[in-house]
């Protein structure tokens, strides 16, 4: 099976799980009822929703056919990817899953559903720090190294027209 394939596969198990499936839990869970219109902060939701989910995919076809593999930590890019998102943050996959929930959030009006979001970042920054940074120090070495010194994990350092030396 090819890297896309593999790549659509797990990001399905991921995002059905973690994006749609607990989300709809805690929503369930907290009485949050679909609004009956549609006003600015449900717009606002679709925006940002969208947006993550966007960025999200792209990380997925970049690490697909630059990376050669796929964002499961069990089947991983074959290559170091510092190009499309990957060019303006380590972490862009995950900022684009807390975009979507966050329009999720925004959609509903829920603050169950944004402390959830708030969960999803921590876990995500504690499994940054704890096992993807090591992991990938000790895959790519030093152009790993020189690729954290020119981008940030959450947040741009700045923008740059070519990817990372």
């Amino acid at each position: 099976m090819g890297a896309l394939a593999r790549a659509i596969t797990y990001a399905t198990f991921f995002v059905g799980f973690l994006l749609v499936f607990l989300p709809a839990r805690v929503l369930g869970w907290s009485g949050v009822r679909r609004p009956a219109a549609i006003a600015l902060p449900q717009v606002a939701g679709m925006i940002v929703g969208l947006a993550g989910a966007v960025l999200a995919l792209a990380c997925i076809v970049t690490f697909a056919f630059v990376g050669k593999g796929t964002p499961a930590p069990f089947d991983p890019p074959r290559r170091l990817v510092t190009a499309g998102p990957y060019r303006y943050l380590r972490n862009p996959m995950y900022v684009g899953a807390g975009l979507a929930l966050l329009g999720a959030a925004l959609f509903y009006g829920s603050p169950a559903l944004l402390a959830y979001v708030a969960g999803f970042m921590l876990v995500a920054h504690g499994f940054v720090l704890g096992y993807e940074e090591p992991t990938l120090r000790r895959l790519f070495g030093p152009a790993y190294e020189a690729y954290c010194e020119e981008t940030g994990r959450w947040w741009p350092r700045r923008l740059r027209r070519s990817p990372p030396s």
